[in-house]
C-alpha cells in the first residue's frame, strides 16, 4: 500500500476488498451507522462521555466492519432490535429475519420478496459477513 492510498483511507475512503480476502473493508456509511448506534444507547445513557469517545474512536479508526462493529457488539439491544433472525412463517427462508440483529449493518440494497410482496432491506452481520433480509419499515 502507497502513502497516497493510506492518506485517501485516512479520509474515510474504503480500500477496496482484494481477491480472497474473507473480511469487508468499512466504508464511511458503515462507520456513520455504527456511530449513530453508539449516539443512541449515549443518549439513553448506556455509555458515559469516556466510553463513547473511546468506542467512536474505535469505528473511526476500524479498516474492517467486523473491527467497527465490535465497538457496539456487547451493548444492550434498543428497543425493535432482535437478537436473533426468525423466519416470517412456518418455512424457514434463507437469511430472513424480523428485526435486524445487534450490530448488523444496513445497506443500500432492497429487493422485492416474490413471495410475500414485501419490499426487504439487505443488512450485514460485520462478524461473519452474512447477509439478511429484513422487511423495509412502511413509512406512513
Amino acid at each position: 500500500m502507497n502513502a497516497d492510498s493510506s492518506a485517501r483511507r485516512g479520509q474515510g475512503e474504503a480500500e477496496p476488498a482484494r481477491a480472497g480476502s474473507p473480511r469487508a473493508t468499512a466504508s464511511d456509511k458503515d462507520r456513520d451507522r455504527i456511530l449513530a448506534l453508539l449516539r443512541e444507547h449515549y443518549a439513553r445513557g448506556n455509555l458515559d462521555d469516556a466510553e463513547l469517545d473511546r468506542r467512536s474512536g474505535v469505528v473511526l479508526g476500524a479498516v474492517y466492519t467486523d473491527e467497527a462493529a465490535a465497538a457496539v457488539s456487547d451493548l444492550p439491544l434498543l428497543a425493535g432490535e432482535s437478537g436473533a433472525p426468525r423466519p416470517r412463517s412456518g418455512r424457514r427462508r434463507h437469511g430472513q429475519a424480523d428485526s435486524p440483529g445487534p450490530g448488523w449493518v444496513p445497506t443500500s440494497e432492497r429487493f422485492r420478496d416474490p413471495v410475500s410482496r414485501m419490499i426487504m432491506r439487505v443488512w450485514i452481520d460485520p462478524v461473519d459477513d452474512s447477509r439478511h433480509y429484513v422487511p423495509e419499515a412502511q413509512e406512513r
